[in-house]
This record gives C-alpha cells, structure tokens and sequence, in this order.
C-alpha cells in the first residue's frame, strides 16, 4: 500500500472531461491493478516523443547533389547553393510542372526570389571545393505561378499516422524514440493531399497507439481512439528493417496499411548501403508511400470507414420524402404580408458575392460552407480555391446586396470585413 499512496493524488489531477485524458486514466487504471502505481509512471515517463515540424505547404526538393569549385571557399559554397537551387528547380517542375519536358530557362536572381531555405544533409568544404547534399524549399505563393498550377485541390479526411517499426525482432510505435517515427515526424505534409494527423508519441499517446492496437477490430475501441485525435480514419505506414551485417546494408520492407481492418495498399523493398544512409532511406520510404496513400484516395479507397462514424446515418431518401410530405413552410412575415409579399421576394435581384475564409483544416471549410448556405437569400455557395492551411475563396451567389449578407454572417458569430464586391470572415 505504501507504494499507491503517491499515485493516487495525481490519478484524481487526471480526472478531465475530455476523451483522450480518460482513455489514458483507464489505461492507467488497468496498469495500476496489475502491477502497481509506478507501473503507470514507466509507461508514459521519458523523453519518448518527436513533434512533428510545421508543414505550410511549400515545395521541397530533397537529395540534390553538388559538387562546386571556386578562388574561396565561401565562393565555393555560394557556387553549390546556386547550381543546387537551378537542379532543384528542374527537378520541381518534371514532378509539378504542367507543361512537361524541360523546366523555362529562369535566371539565378528570379530562382533565388523563389527559393525560401536551404536544408544542409551533408557537406564537406575544403579551401576550393565544396561537395554537399542539399534540400530546396521553395515558396509556393511565389512558385505556383512559374508551375502553372491552379484551381483546387481535393484533400483527404483526418487520417490519424501510427508508424509500426520492426526490427531486431521487436516491434514498436512510441514506446522508444525510433528513427521511422522521426521520419514522419520530419515529412513535410503541406504538399501531400493527405490530411496525416501525426502524434508526437509524447504522454499517453504511449499507451493508446500501441503495436497491438492495429490488431485490434473492435468498432467502439476505434472511434474513441479516433476522436481523442479528431481523426476520421487510420492509416499503419510499417517498416520491417533487416540489418545484413554491423555497419553494413540495411535492408527495408515497406507497407502501406489502412482501417481497423488493416487492409493492404501496396509494398516495396529499398536498400541502405550503410548504416548513416538509413535516414536518407526511410526519408525517402515516407516520400513513396505518400505516393502510395495518394493513389489510393484517388481510386476511392482511402474514404473514411462508415462503420467509424459517432454521427448517426440517415437515409438521404427517407428524409426527402418526409420532407416533401410536410410540404413547404412560409414564414409568419410572408403568410401575412399575402401573395404581394412573395412577389416582392421574387423580384430581389441577386448578385455574386467574392467571400473568403481561413481554413486551417477541413473541418473550417464545412463550417464556412454551412454557415453561408443557412443564410436566408444565398442561391449559391461554391468553392473556387480551396487553401488548406491557408485562406480559401468561395463564389455566393445572393438574393440581396452584399451589406445584408455582411448583416446575416455576423448574427452567426462571424467576423465579417467588408470590401468592395466582396466580403472576407473568420471565426
């Protein structure tokens, strides 16, 4: 008993309303009752967690090679970074690019304004030698444009990562700090059509998304884990190294998994020839699986499981004919004012209205789309640029003028700045 009494002070700490804090005190609970209060401080304890990195959805270009010469070696430098930038940029555009074949000659000055960061992997400068593998980051606002890219972009739902990596016979997630979590935790995901939702692998995070969670097939078990994440669906990249010799190859299988049924997408095979490559190797394994993942939403097997929804399914159907046999509603005004009033309405003439909003996820983009739909007056609501993680634009079309959608907007609690033909709000 001496061992529970400094425990249970913090078990009553943990006591939160929300989902995921009494996911990790049952789990807690059940740890206690086995073997003990410090039990519980083991399994969430350490320095086990990697955040991952902002994504703004900027163009990387990773693994470019250079090898420069110049009277210093800072000229040296200077002559790598630019013959990286100029490689990277045909590289960019052979993967983006809407024209094909070769890349427009742009000159170093316009490449430069594009370029927002250089990533160093490795580099060796010698007094007149500079040899180095280099990442580029351009700008998306300010490359977009040279790429030719346009129009909107169809995203995933919230797809919640659990990285499982083997090797040495043991499998694990977030039980240690493993080099394939780092991987995912340092992919840049704003360019992916993917929504990953990454856990840092820090708190109970530990205890939730084990190895034997992606075993698991019960329904309830997933949604609560799902929620506590605000994620729609579940997604195991897994990654089973084989190390051929101490130092030597490291052979990689990779796969890519889906659901709580843990269906298969698709599997391939790379090769480290030593051990300091492997990250090179895994990054470039997150890369190819993202392709993977890609693929799949574009065949339509990526879409959220039914079966994991806590919304109740109605049938579309079944409410249209309830619908119909109510028949419609007017309102008290215009049962008043009689036919002359509906007339009146008719006769409003309608104007197209430019609105744009702040959409951090997808979530913010059903929530402005809802709120402009339930405006009295608003014929049409259509999005024209979708920006996840940005600001998107969306046409209204509106039978009014636009101080009275401006009115409408703000008796929902948004915050609405005027413009001329257009309108822009945020929560």
């Amino acid at each position: 008993m001496a061992a529970l009494r400094p425990t249970l002070p913090s078990l009553k700490l943990r006591l939160d309303p929300s989902r995921k804090a009494r996911l990790a005190l049952f789990a807690g609970l059940g740890l206690l009752l086995a073997g003990g209060g410090a039990v519980i401080y083991a399994q969430i304890e350490g320095d086990r967690g990697i955040a991952p990195i902002a994504s703004n959805g900027d163009f990387e270009v990773s693994g470019i090679e250079v090898n420069t010469t110049g009277k210093t070696a800072e000229e040296a430098r200077t002559n790598g970074w630019k013959q990286a930038q100029r490689l990277a940029w045909e590289k960019l555009w052979k993967s983006n690019g809407l024209g094909g074949g070769t890349a427009p000659g742009l000159d170093d000055g316009t490449i430069d304004g594009m370029v927002s960061a250089v990533v160093v992997g490795q580099e060796q400068i010698g007094p007149h030698r500079y040899i180095a593998t280099l990442g580029v980051i351009f700008d998306r606002a300010r490359t977009s444009g040279y790429l030719g890219m346009q129009g909107q972009i169809a995203h995933s739902a919230p797809l919640l990562v659990i990285p499982v990596l083997t090797q040495g016979g043991v499998t694990s997630v977030f039980e240690t700090r493993t080099p394939w979590q780092k991987a995912w935790a340092e992919f840049r995901t704003g360019t992916s059509v993917i929504d990953y939702v990454r856990p840092s692998g820090g708190g109970a995070d530990s205890l939730l998304l084990t190895a034997g969670q992606i075993s698991r097939r019960s329904r309830n078990w997933w949604r609560l884990v799902l929620d506590s994440f605000s994620a729609s669906d579940v997604i195991m990249p897994m990654a089973r190294l084989e190390r051929l010799w101490p130092g030597g190859p490291v052979r990689g299988t990779f796969t890519a998994r889906r659901g709580p049924d843990n269906q298969f997408l698709g599997s391939f095979e790379l090769t480290a020839p030593s051990e300091d490559k492997l990250p090179g190797m895994l990054a470039e394994a997150v890369t190819k699986l993202d392709g993977i993942y890609a693929g799949a939403l574009a065949n339509g097997q990526l879409a959220p499981d039914p079966s994991l929804s806590m919304r109740p399914d109605l049938d579309p159907a079944l409410v249209a004919s309830i619908v119909a046999k109510l028949g419609p509603l007017p309102s008290a005004t215009t049962a008043a004012a009689g036919p002359a009033a509906v007339a009146t309405q008719a006769a409003v003439p309608t104007v197209v209205i430019t609105v744009q909003f702040v959409t951090p996820d997808g979530a913010a983009v059903d929530a402005a789309l809802g709120g402009l739909r339930r405006v009295d007056g608003v014929k049409e609501a259509e999005t024209t640029s979708l920006a996840i993680g940005g600001t998107s634009v969306m046409r209204v079309t509106f039978a009014g003028d636009i101080d009275a959608l401006a009115a409408a907007l703000r008796a929902q609690g948004w915050r609405v700045t005027q413009g001329a033909g257009a309108l822009s709000i945020r929560k």
